[in-house]
């Protein structure tokens, strides 16, 4: 019997349609004499739909006619384990559910999805998932806590200032002040719990700082603001693996037109050196391997080795899962490497950075299913409820006493 493997995709970021499109990617590439693979789309307003029509990239051109394809579905806990996906609304006869999941495999980027929130789901209703648990992905996913993790474990992060929406708007000249003297300009802002590049600007002057917050507020409430790096290479790597082992891939360089990544870079590029789209975008024609690239980078091989390193205790320093992606910046006038930030479900699953290692994207997939049901094994020797029952150890003043049941103990 195959494993039924749902692939949840979408969401309500605004990473969405990168989203579809890995999803997309991850489905196709599954061995399906091994999977059943069953797409779970979430759509922008939260409905969550599944059905045969949604693993087709080329029918989102006209969503409205997919979605009236498509069966809605909700979540439900299975009796012997895994979540049955039942109709939304239930009929009053005839058959409810739809199809019943083993393993989770979420390719959600971003906020609700990339954040620990839909794993947190995941673990409630006790199914294997693909990934990052919810400690992991809430930390990678917010780049000021990241950075604190990471300096604390002496791995190599830039300054930086951070701050919320309230504070900008109840002294700004304070904040603007205190980048000026701890970071200087340039400078890029960032949201700090966005990822691909939207809401990011580039500061040279306090008028293009106090503007490019602005702009990054309407994407999030909590800012970072890093130095620009002038002469700056950017270099990828993922890491594939558990806190128990951990393997990383083949380095990348990639290329950009403006001083950071935009949106258009990631997305709209055309791959050159070792990306060649590979198997997992034969019918999708986009996501991150489209990315203007350079595989494997072009650098030394002690480089190589250093770049590897840093992502494998980046990975394991953070507590990750399944596959992530770890950018790099190097700042070549004074020849030191850095973490930008860590991708706990990367723009395509860095399939095109396994591949150029010699591991096609079905085994890279076929990896993630059975770290995810290694997990689970491990999950299960652990204690989360202890059988007991304090309400019958209370004595007749009931709770009068408080939590602790009074004063003395």
């Amino acid at each position: 019997m195959r494993t039924r493997v749902g692939v949840f995709f979408g969401g309500i970021s605004v990473e969405h349609e990168v989203s579809v499109i890995s999803g997309l990617q991850a489905i196709h590439a599954m061995d399906a004499d091994r999977y059943e693979a069953i797409p779970i789309y979430i759509s922008k307003d939260r409905t969550w739909y599944t059905g045969e029509k949604l693993t087709d990239i080329e029918a989102y051109k006209d969503l409205k006619a997919l979605l009236s394809e498509a069966t809605p579905v909700i979540p439900v806990a299975a009796d012997n384990g895994g979540i049955v996906l039942q109709k939304n609304p239930a009929p009053r006869f005839g058959k409810r559910e739809v199809s019943q999941i083993d393993v989770a495999f979420p390719v959600l980027h971003g906020t609700f999805g990339e954040d620990g929130g839909l794993q947190g789901l995941f673990e409630l209703m006790n199914i294997p998932y693909v990934g990052c648990d919810v400690g992991a992905s809430a930390l990678g996913m917010d780049k000021v806590t990241m950075k604190q993790v990471l300096r604390n474990e002496k791995l190599p992060v830039l300054n930086d200032v951070w701050f919320y929406n309230r504070e900008w708007q109840e002294d700004s000249a304070s904040i603007v002040k205190q980048i000026e003297e701890e970071i200087g300009l340039p400078a890029i802002v960032k949201p700090a719990n966005l990822g691909s590049s939207v809401g990011i600007g580039v500061a040279r002057n306090q008028e293009s700082l106090e503007i490019a917050i602005e702009e990054a507020l309407e994407y999030a409430s909590k800012l970072i603001v890093e130095p620009l790096i002038t002469d700056l290479k950017e270099m990828n790597c993922s890491v594939l693996g558990d806190t128990d082992e951990a393997e990383a891939s083949v380095i990348e360089e990639v290329l950009k037109t403006e001083d950071i990544l935009s949106y258009a870079d990631k997305y709209q590029g055309s791959s050159r050196g070792g990306s060649k789209g590979g198997s997992g975008s034969k019918s999708m024609g986009g996501g991150m391997e489209s990315t203007d690239r350079i595989i494997p980078a072009p650098i030394p091989d002690e480089e190589t080795e250093q770049i590897q390193t840093l992502a494998v205790s980046t990975f394991k320093a953070l507590g990750c899962g399944g596959v992530s992606r770890i950018d790099f910046m190097k700042d070549e006038a004074n020849d030191i490497i850095y973490v930008n930030e860590i991708n706990t479900i990367p723009g395509s699953l860095s399939f095109y950075l396994w591949e150029a290692a010699d591991k096609d994207f079905q085994t890279l997939t076929n990896d993630l299913i059975q770290l995810a049901l290694k997990r689970q094994r491990d999950r299960e020797r652990l204690t989360f409820s202890i059988d007991s029952n304090l309400f019958s150890l209370q004595g007749e003043g009931g709770g009068k006493g408080g939590s602790k049941g009074g004063s003395k103990r």
